[in-house]
């Protein structure tokens, strides 16, 4: 049990039986009545974000989860299994707890896995990765004002756009919260 007051950026709180991630809080004083504090939570297996107010020093339950680097290994028929970097122990996760995180996994590169009672609940990867792009169309300079684009398939299949003079075969930087471009390796 913790206070309201007490809750930080990152913190998971177990509220009705669900799990919820502290995006975002505020702790507000209206011009008249008691302090409340205003959250932005994200639900931890669905994604789904919503805004909260709590009354001050209300008691909510936080959850225990155990965040672990791993390193990941390959993905077979049931998931992606990734091992343990402190105890060696592997750990198979399923693709829908994978989810988007499977465009940016290159076998032998090290992620955060989120664990609770030792179920796995989502992987943070670092803010980048660095992709090799396996195809792109050849890009021709033309008449235009600013920088064009063109769409460019990486390694592990997934498909963004890149400025006009990458070409197969190169490195290129993808952010992994939105898959942008970030530049040249």
């Amino acid at each position: 049990m913790a206070s309201t007051n007490d809750l930080k950026n990152g913190m998971v709180l177990d509220l009705d039986g669900q799990l919820w991630q502290v995006l975002w809080f505020q702790h507000h004083k209206p011009g008249k009545g008691n302090t409340v504090v205003r959250t932005k939570l994200k639900h931890v297996l669905s994604g789904k974000v919503v805004d909260r107010t709590f009354n001050s020093d209300t008691k909510v339950d936080t959850a225990n989860v155990d965040r672990r680097e791993m390193q990941y290994l390959y993905h077979d028929g049931d998931g992606y299994v990734f091992m343990d970097t402190s105890t060696y122990d592997q750990l198979t996760i399923a693709d829908e707890t994978v989810g988007d995180a499977r465009n940016y996994l290159l076998e032998n590169q090290t992620a955060t896995v989120a664990l609770h009672a030792e179920n796995p609940l989502y992987i943070d990867l670092p803010a980048s990765v660095e992709l090799e792009v396996t195809y792109t169309e050849p890009g021709l300079q033309g008449d235009r004002s600013t920088g064009g684009t063109k769409p460019a398939t990486v390694e592990t299949g997934l498909q963004i756009q890149v400025p006009l003079f990458i070409t197969t075969g190169e490195r290129v930087k993808v952010d992994t919260r939105d898959g942008s471009y970030l530049g040249r390796v």
